[in-house]
């Protein structure tokens, strides 16, 4: 069992045998949506790849915190949104500049810079900074 579940099993537990709610925890993932239009024109399959390699990534390099083990538990409550690169770029600085623990994928070789996935946080501590994007269609 991987060590940071347990901390997060206790939270959840206390919660609910307080009858408080347990906090709604999201993972966006912040894709170029422009990456799908002239002069990329990427296909769809290339796309969810970058949102894939980008979820792994900030999912593995936060596995110990303990909001992604919650998380991990609770697989229906994910969020995407989709944005272009220069709003991407804004966005990154923003969360570095808040310390809103992050991974920005670049695709390689071309170092592309193509999706932001933020580890599990509660929908409230985060969310100022992600409503203004839409889900990807």
């Amino acid at each position: 069992m991987h060590r940071g579940v347990g901390p997060a099993f206790r939270v959840v537990r206390k919660m609910a045998a307080s009858g408080a709610e347990p906090q709604v925890l999201v993972q966006y993932l912040v894709l170029r949506k422009d990456l799908s239009q002239a002069p990329f024109s990427w296909p769809a399959g290339a796309l969810v790849a970058q949102a894939c390699h980008a979820a792994t990534a900030a999912l593995h390099t936060h596995r110990d915190h303990p909001h992604t083990a919650a998380y991990l538990q609770e697989l229906g409550r994910m969020r995407k949104v989709a944005p272009d690169e220069t709003t991407l770029k804004e966005l990154a600085e923003t969360l570095q500049q808040k310390n809103i623990d992050h991974m920005l994928w670049l695709e390689q070789p071309e170092n592309i810079a193509t999706c932001i996935a933020l580890r599990p946080y509660p929908k409230e501590e985060v969310g100022q900074y992600l409503k203004k994007f839409r889900l990807f269609k």
